[in-house]
């Protein structure tokens, strides 16, 4: 460290004020904002439209413009360069409009840090940190910018990520963190020195070379994709083959060919997929779910089992103390949240001024063994609470601390410094902290899980004490208390190491708290059966206190197929549980043990998705197939480690990101059926017509206007469909099912067999009565698949999305205006049909909706017709 960087970080420090906003908005400005991730160069708009002509099938295209202008064919031409013209205006545009949206759910999820500005701790995104600035750190943090140390208790630093080493480094007053890094363990207060490419991380991401990856999806999508290529090009080549043999010309039929071969692959596949994936992502947004990774929203459709934690997941996570216990006195504490308003009443009456010193004491010491900082209730807040600043559970304590009078938290600093700390774990599962007295003694205090502190090797408290505090421990969780026990103690000098302060200890009393399960908690857990996700609970607490909650929540009881307990992490160590899959509850359980509960489900096929908010959560959050944090009060870690953040911390949410992803894969697989029937209908009848004296049934650029006019528009629309009424009321589909499996083909084959059928019956009608058949069975394949477009509507009637009627009647307009406006009438070759003809090819559209709404509900393995399956037609 520099002298000057030294002399700055004391001087901070010293002032406990740390930089003002107005030196930290000019310093902002002057180094940029703190971001080390390699951004991709904006994308020019000549490039995009290059990528887009350099596609294989509008390359194929250009290639029929040429070949038409040859042979003298301009109206073919025109239209087959105004469909190059159209798709790649379309692809352009819904390529924009995914980056877009991809690039504003990454600022949603971007991490944030807390800095001393103005003398107070502030929870800022991480960009807007600039050199100087005061850090605060603790466990689960993830560093935000290379800094200093200043201050530090027990820090201990994963670095792997920069260094690849795995053993985690201890860091003391001087030692430098990069940004990257992870806090594992321990407090600090830091001196930031560096950010955003200036960094250690920005220094190696500037070598990165970012590439976004397709989505598992997208590639089953592509490789099916290549498989429809292959097949539709052997049947183009037939057709063209057969032109031959009966004397048509061989540039009309080349064109016809290529014309037909590009209209029967939904080319616009991969684009609509990503626009429907983003577009996806940002309605979650909208519904408190924030997307960190694309693919996670497919996933999320497929979700069999929900494994949850318990604190502000399914309790309000708003502890308050309401009982505490000491060998003298036993005290009931009133009041709500986090406000230091309340009565202490012993037997139902206010406690005497004897009766309140030991709880003083014990709640002194909660206060003095504790990291957390009360908020008073302010403008920003419309509710009028006090708000809490680090573990809700210290929050708590705070407060009960101040309604029995306890010396203020800034009083108790100066009075009461703090010298050492041995930090709280998820394996120690106790917190100790040592303080001056103003003499020469050390205080020792103590808090943490009564199995952790209740230990004859670390108080000297009788057996028969020890036995009574277990008890009430015991009683108190039972009722669903979080229950802490609290010790002190007195040192003659400051213990090396420092864990040697933690034994030969008194207790103090036990500490009860309450964190109430949240009014909706049990409704959104039987939402999830009724979707066929399994609910697990794992938490550390105690199992008593697991007891109550899951039996609160409906979790545990009847109708629920379960062992029926709770079953502790040891258990699960010790292998005495021979299915994990079998138990709904957990407790005590370690990190390990949450990744062996989450392999267990993993293994028998399950997928998988897992809510934390703690550093313990990262493996598991990073191990489930969905990893879930909570925004509000998860670690930086967790939230990284997560593929969906939730801002409000509310279990619904992820109910409804479910919803969300399987109507997204719902209206991707619709698209497709209506978009591969709708090209094997083209082909089929481009097979059949001439075997029934329809000697070329379509002309090129007749075939191209169909395929603008159903995969352009209505296409498109189609993405933006609601979610089903029973979308959340059937099993979640197999992770490993095909995209046209659940019946899917079977409904495609169908379709197109209705409307093939329905259109060249249209066109032999018409030919019988002497009309224009050609121009009939233009209209008729046309109307016929917008009827399929709206048959395969899932609310028929639905104002949700407006877009898919506008855009039918916008096609059915541009279809009238192929026969009837001159210009698009001579380059189409098509004939203005009488009342007669419309008729006849508009009587195809019932038909194809009929038809749509037939095979809606036809061919759904595992069940009867319209209950079981999850086709995401219905």
């Amino acid at each position: 460290m520099t002298a000057s960087a030294a002399d700055r970080a004391l001087a901070s420090l010293r002032d406990a004020t740390g930089l003002t906003e107005e030196e930290a908005a000019r310093r902002l400005a002057d180094t940029g904002p703190n971001e080390v991730t390699a951004r991709r160069p904006a994308v020019r708009l000549h490039s995009r439209v290059l990528a887009q002509l350099t596609d294989p099938l509008i390359m194929v295209l250009l290639g029929a413009v040429v070949l038409t202008l040859a042979i003298g064919d301009h109206p073919d031409a025109i239209v087959i360069g105004l469909v190059v013209l159209v798709n790649t205006t379309v692809g352009v545009v819904q390529e924009i409009r995914a980056d877009n949206a991809v690039a504003a759910l990454s600022a949603l999820t971007a991490p944030h840090a807390r800095v001393r500005r103005d003398g107070v701790v502030r929870d800022l995104p991480a960009a807007a940190i600039v050199p100087g600035d005061v850090l605060l750190v603790g466990e689960g943090d993830i560093v935000a910018a290379d800094a200093e140390l200043a201050e530090a208790s027990a820090v201990l630093v994963d670095e792997s990520m920069l260094t690849g080493e795995s053993v985690s480094v201890d860091k003391d007053p001087g030692a430098a963190l990069s940004a990257g890094t992870v806090v594992v363990r321990g407090r600090g207060v830091a001196v930031v020195e560096a950010t955003g490419p200036s960094s250690a991380l920005g220094r190696i991401a500037a070598l990165l070379d970012e590439r976004r990856e397709p989505t598992p999806l997208q590639r089953r999508l592509a490789a099916l994709g290549r498989v429809l290529a292959a097949v539709t090009l052997a049947l183009c080549v037939l057709v063209f083959a057969l032109g031959l043999v009966r004397g048509l010309p061989l540039g009309t039929m080349a064109v016809t060919a290529i014309s037909l071969a590009v209209a029967a692959v939904p080319e616009s596949l991969p684009a609509v997929v990503t626009l429907a994936l983003a577009l996806g992502a940002r309605r979650m947004a909208a519904r408190h779910a924030l997307v960190r990774r694309l693919p996670a929203v497919e996933t999320l459709g497929s979700v069999s089992v929900l494994a949850t934690d318990k604190t502000g997941t399914l309790t309000e996570g708003r502890m308050v103390v309401q009982h505490v216990w000491s060998p003298r006195v036993s005290a009931e504490l009133t009041g709500v949240g986090y406000e230091p308003e309340g009565e202490v009443l012993v037997a139902g009456r206010p406690a005497e001024a004897d009766e309140l010193e030991p709880l003083t004491e014990l709640l002194t010491v909660s206060a003095l063994c504790n990291d957390a900082m009360l908020r008073p209730a302010d403008d920003r807040r419309p509710d009028g609470r006090w708000t809490a600043l680090g573990d809700p559970m210290e929050a708590a304590l705070l407060a009960a601390a101040a309604k029995t009078g306890c010396p203020e938290p800034a009083e108790l600093s100066v009075t009461r410094p703090r010298i050492g700390e041995v930090p709280f774990d998820s394996l120690r599962r106790r917190m100790t902290t040592l303080h001056e007295t103003g003499g020469d003694e050390v205080l020792v205090c103590m808090k943490g899980a009564p199995e952790a502190v209740l230990d004859p090797a670390v108080l000297l408290d009788p057996p028969e004490s020890l036995a009574a505090a277990r008890q009430e421990a015991a009683r108190l969780a039972a009722r669903g208390h979080r229950v802490l026990a609290v010790a002190s103690g007195v040192r003659n000098d400051l213990p090396s190491p420092l864990t040697e302060a933690e034994s030969g200890l008194a207790l103090l009393g036990l500490v009860a708290l309450s964190d109430p399960p949240k009014p909706h908690a049990a409704a959104t857990l039987a939402s999830c059966r009724a979707a066929g996700i399994t609910p697990v609970l794992i938490t550390g607490d105690h199992p008593a206190t697991a007891r109550a909650v899951a039996s609160h929540v409906a979790l545990l009881g009847d109708g629920v197929e379960t062992e029926g307990h709770v079953v502790t992490g040891a258990e699960v160590a010790a292998g005495r549980v021979a299915d994990l899959t079998s138990v709904r509850v957990f407790a005590r359980t370690d990190p390990q043990q949450k990744l062996d509960i989450v392999e267990a489900w993993r293994a028998g096929g399950a997928v998988t998705a897992m809510t934390g908010d703690g550093v313990n959560d990262g493996p598991a959050l990073h191990r489930a197939d969905i990893g879930v944090a909570m925004g509000a009060r998860g670690t930086e870690v967790a939230r990284q480690a997560a593929d969906l953040v939730l801002t409000d911390d509310e279990l619904s949410t992820v109910v409804a990101a479910v919803e969300e992803g399987r109507r997204v894969y719902d209206n991707i697989r619709r698209f497709l059926v209506y978009g591969m029937a709708g090209g094997a209908a083209e082909i089929l009848v481009m097979l059949i017509g001439p075997l029934l004296g329809l000697p070329l049934p379509l002309r090129a650029g007749q075939i191209l206007w169909i395929n603008l006019l159903t995969h352009g528009l209505t296409g498109v629309a189609m993405g933006a469909e609601p979610a089903s009424p029973g979308a959340m009321h059937r099993p979640p589909r197999p992770p490993d099912q095909h995209i046209l499996g659940g019946g899917a083909w079977q409904r495609l084959l169908l379709l197109a067999a209705v409307v093939t059928a329905a259109s060249l019956g249209a066109g032999l009608a018409a030919q019988g009565l002497d009309l224009a058949w050609q121009s009939v069975l233009f209209l008729a394949l046309l109307a016929a698949q917008l009827g399929v477009a709206l048959g395969l509507r899932t609310r028929l009637l639905t104002k949700e999305n407006p877009f898919l009627p506008l855009s039918v009647l916008a096609s059915a307009l541009l279809a009238a205006a192929a026969l009837y406006v001159p210009f698009l009438n001579s380059i189409l070759e098509t004939e203005p049909l009488g009342w007669a003809g419309a008729g006849i090819a508009l009587a195809c559209a019932p038909a194809g909706f009929v038809a749509a709404r037939v095979v809606r509900t036809a061919f759904h393995p595992g069940g009867p017709t319209g209950t079981g399956g999850s086709s995401g037609l219905r």
